[in-house]
């Protein structure tokens, strides 16, 4: 029977507000009393929870969602003690709070936006589980066994030790396939809380997916944005860093957080067990053929996936260099050569740059609109509140930046970046107006909603202006629009016939769905039953319907048993290998992880 809370006075202050909510909403909870939790919230009303309830990266939408969460979550997480952790704050309306509270298993964090009409959004995320937290602060190893021991081995002799039996005499619980800044951030997590893992690279060194791509490449993130988990970067980083500044960063990171890691070792196949619960990895490292059995897989393989090489008619005639920008070496070779360069993005802005800048003949083809945005604009309108010094100096540290970021579910933060984008188009209108004179085609998504909505939707579509722009705007990069027909001998040929003469062609035409390495490793099947990944069913342009309300298939379980996927950005890999870390942790250790909201599969790839 529903049991009657009974209403409580509107308060006066932000702080009693909040406290009336949380122990109104504690109290229904103790009692099992979905009915009233559920309409303590606003009628439109967001949920998001990251693992704390739903063993789920899960966002549920308005009462009724509310309590379909609850009704089969709430026995098993038993949540209690909530609890503000700083003063709330208020503004147009609206009441802000941030939020600990604990669960059967674990400690979690969260964040609450109050409105007169209830809870209007409200973010729930695990850090730790009870009994298996991280070794920080009081609790950090001694590093030393004091007194006399006989046979004693060095810190380094223990470290050799693990290194030569881990994949042969004891197996790994996890394996992480690519040793990217994702893979490295998720082993350094699994690391630190006990997890048997092994990360997987074929390049040679940690660091070389960056120092291996075109040698003008630099972060287009700001370095607030950037840091890598328990390791900031120091405080006279550059704000923008050089692909080589980051891979050597990488490579030292891995080796300072004890990172299980094999170097030269490519997956050239890997299958499920059913019958065992287990994957069969098979490895080519160095050329010996290793075998692993882990409980887990883990494709951390990069967001973009695969290298989208097109097929053209004529690419098999093409007398010049043609390849994809993921294998562009850089622009010294092309100094006086013609370049096409398909595609108007990230890195096909970046290559047309550096070749203009060593003497290239450079024409971009466009095939779709890009929106575009000055890097100044963005860093001061779309990331300055969290990720700047100034950010730092009022107080936001990074994580609680990336709370406030997750807070936002991803079905109204159109509205919270519209109004951003505005401003800049206003605050830039005389260079929008110079670029679209030189025929660039612009757009800002779909819903003016622009660049962040555009990588969570699609992964593409953009491009942040470090100066290339200028040189479209201004002619000395040309330009070119419609899709590639076909190449002849000295040609690049566009569907409407025109004829664009080059010695170099780089196809700076994207990535496919990770879920592509799936299909390579795994089999086409395996790949169609998890489908495809990134995007949240907006309906907008390359992110088909229906809506899902998180990243598909992202640091969370997928309709594959054990199989996982991790990706996007340095912020992503940073933030979201917490909760990958401590779902795989869970499981490792036995605690039930009953999942609330597994994800149906709409789109295969």
């Amino acid at each position: 029977m529903t049991q009657t809370i009974e209403p409580v006075a509107l308060a006066d202050t932000a702080q009693a507000r909040v406290d009336a909510w949380l122990g109104r909403f504690e109290a229904a909870l103790a009692a099992r009393d979905v009915e009233a939790a559920a309409a303590l919230f606003a009628a439109d009303s967001y949920w998001r929870d990251l693992v704390s309830f739903t063993w789920n990266l899960k966002t549920v939408e308005g009462r009724d969602g509310v309590a379909d969460l609850l009704t089969r979550c709430l026995d098993g997480t038993d949540p209690s003690g909530f609890r503000t952790t700083e003063p709330p704050a208020e503004a147009d309306g609206v009441t802000e709070a941030w939020i600990e509270f604990e669960t059967a298993t674990g400690r979690a964090k969260g964040h609450l936006r109050l409105t007169e009409d209830g809870a209007w959004t409200l973010l729930t995320s695990l850090r730790e589980l009870k009994g298996f937290e991280e070794p920080l602060g009081e609790r950090r190893p001694t590093g030393v066994h004091h007194g006399p021991f006989a046979g004693r081995r060095s810190w380094a002799e223990e470290r050799a030790l693990e290194q030569a039996q881990l994949g042969y005499e004891r197996q790994p619980y996890v394996v992480v396939i690519g040793g990217g800044q994702g893979g490295i951030a998720l082993g350094a997590r699994l690391r630190q809380l006990g997890v048997p893992a092994l990360v997987l690279e074929r390049n040679d060194r940690p660091g070389d997916s960056w120092r291996r791509r075109y040698k003008s490449l630099c972060l287009h993130d700001p370095v607030w944005y950037d840091h890598l988990p328990y390791l900031p970067f120091p405080d006279n980083w550059p704000v923008f860093a050089p692909k080589d500044k980051i891979a050597d960063w990488l490579e030292m990171y891995t080796r300072v957080m004890d990172v299980p890691y094999w170097t030269r070792s490519e997956v050239t196949a890997a299958s499920w067990d059913e019958a065992a619960g287990q994957w069969h990895v098979t490895v080519d490292r160095q050329g010996e053929q290793v075998v692993l059995t882990p409980r887990q897989l883990v494709f951390a393989t990069g967001m973009s996936g695969k290298p989208n090489v097109p097929s053209f008619p004529g690419m098999d005639v093409f007398g010049g260099e043609q390849h994809h920008s993921s294998q562009h070496p850089g622009p010294d070779a092309y100094a006086g050569k013609r370049a096409v360069v398909v595609g108007s993005n990230n890195s096909a802005h970046d290559i047309c740059a550096a070749l203009w800048e060593h003497g290239a003949d450079v024409t971009m083809v466009q095939r779709s609109s890009t929106h575009v945005v000055k890097s100044d604009s963005l860093m001061e309108l779309g990331l300055g509140d969290l990720y700047s010094e100034r950010a730092v100096r009022s107080g936001i540290t990074t994580e609680k930046a990336d709370l406030i970021f997750a807070s936002l579910p991803y079905r109204i933060m159109p509205e919270f970046q519209i109004p951003i984008y505005e401003k800049i188009r206003e605050r830039d209108a005389d260079f929008y107006t110079r670029l679209e004179k030189a025929g660039f085609d612009h757009d800002w998504g779909d819903d003016g909603s622009g660049l962040f909505l555009k990588y969570l939707r699609r992964g593409s579509g953009y491009y942040i202006d470090v100066g290339a722009s200028e040189l479209v705007a201004d002619g000395k990069i040309k330009l070119a629009h419609g899709q590639v027909d076909h190449l002849t001998r000295t040609s690049v040929v566009l569907a409407d016939g025109t004829e664009l003469e080059a010695d170099v062609v780089v196809y700076a035409t994207g990535y496919g769905s990770m879920n592509g390495w799936v299909a390579d490793l795994c089999g086409q099947e395996m790949a169609d039953k998890v489908g495809k990944c990134w995007g949240l069913g907006s309906g907008t342009t390359k992110d088909p319907g229906p809506w899902e309300g998180e990243q598909r298939n992202m640091w969370k379980p997928t309709q594959q048993e054990g199989l996982w996927f991790h990706g996007g950005n340095l912020h992503q890999s940073r933030h979201y290998s917490l909760y990958l870390a401590l779902q795989l942790k869970a499981r490792y250790e036995g605690l039930p992880t009953p999942v609330y909201g597994l994800q149906d599969v709409h789109h295969l790839s």
